[in-house]
């Protein structure tokens, strides 16, 4: 693992979060979206596979606090994001026939203000983590690739 490929896989994993983000108000806006392309699941996203995986190498990096941060911020956006899921497509644990034929629950209106708001919140965390992931960027391209390769190896 190396520093360039570290960097350009965080940059990829943090334009993969704001793709995320974009399905998520294609969503509240009312345009057709498969459940699936917004996992419920903080392991499941592009963002969250990168972390989880070899995002967690960094963590052999001294004064890394950032990473506890992210995650606490990562986990707090799914949290959000279930709520938004639940209003649109019910429980997770729904009957195998009615996830078979993906039924979509109708959305009352009420329901969409609720949703839109829990967006809001979404929103909010989504530009809290995307600058504490900055901060991570810039800790990683002011650390020489010695001092990388040796903390990660």
């Amino acid at each position: 693992m190396n520093k360039s490929d570290t960097v350009a896989h965080l940059h990829d994993a943090k334009k993969a979060h704001v793709k995320w983000i974009q399905r998520a108000k294609a969503l509240i806006e009312g345009l057709p979206v498969e459940k699936e392309a917004i996992p419920v699941d903080c392991t499941e996203c592009k963002f969250g596979e990168w972390f989880y995986g070899d995002g967690q190498n960094l963590n052999a990096i001294p004064s890394m606090d950032c990473l506890h941060d992210i995650e606490t911020l990562h986990f707090k956006l799914h949290d959000i994001y279930m709520k938004i899921f639940k209003v649109y497509f019910g429980d997770l644990n729904r009957s195998f026939f009615s996830k078979l034929f993906h039924f979509k629950q109708k959305v009352s209106e009420h329901d969409k203000e609720i949703a839109r708001e829990y967006y809001d919140q979404l929103l909010e965390v989504s530009h809290n983590l995307l600058e504490v992931i900055d901060r991570l960027e810039r800790r990683l391209h002011a650390m020489s690739a010695n001092t990388f390769e040796e903390s990660v190896a």
